[in-house]
């Protein structure tokens, strides 16, 4: 295995995020290991709860961040396939999810992935969205500061089949 690497991605409710990136992306396919969390929010907001997170106050954004192995998966694919999952044309929200906490962004860890995370951004949105009519609003910004969200969302549909998931997470194409 090479050195893991990191990625975090928003897009909704972190539990559906999460879900089904371990789902399409197990250990044999590149994904080592997953956290849900807090991160993307205002300067002077450490360490944030959920029920804060939820109320708009901290600007904060529920995200999953990534440890994968980049010698069996791209940071390309992991792009790609989080704008698959999600409708990455709405303002702070998903679905019936609204709220800033529900955004649509990449928090990058490296300048080579905000590279990335650009172009990948700009060809899925002359694939898929420009044809719809349609505008990808998603926030491409250097990571900063992350909190595990609390032990109970972690892997939250794995441990509660029935629990709600978003219906934008699915694959969309």
């Amino acid at each position: 295995m090479s050195t893991p690497s990191i990625a975090i991605f928003a897009s909704g409710c972190f539990w559906g995020t999460e879900h089904i990136f371990v789902k399409h992306f197990p250990p044999a396919k590149g994904i080592i290991k997953t956290a849900v969390g807090y991160t993307g929010g205002l300067e002077d907001s450490k360490n944030p709860d959920y029920r804060t997170v939820c109320s708009g106050a901290t600007q904060h954004a529920e995200a999953v961040r990534i440890e994968y192995d980049p010698a069996v998966v791209s940071y390309d694919a992991l792009v790609e396939f989080f704008y698959r999952t999600h409708d990455p044309t709405t303002v702070n929200r998903q679905g019936g999810d609204v709220g800033t906490q529900y955004r649509s962004a990449i928090f990058t860890t490296t300048p080579e992935q905000a590279e990335v995370a650009r172009r990948v951004t700009e060809e899925v949105q002359a694939k898929h969205f420009t044809p719809k009519g349609t505008k990808i609003v998603t926030d491409v910004k250097e990571a900063g500061p992350w909190w595990d969200a609390e032990t109970y969302h972690q892997l939250y549909l794995f441990q509660n089949p029935d629990g709600y998931q978003c219906p934008t997470h699915r694959l969309h194409w």
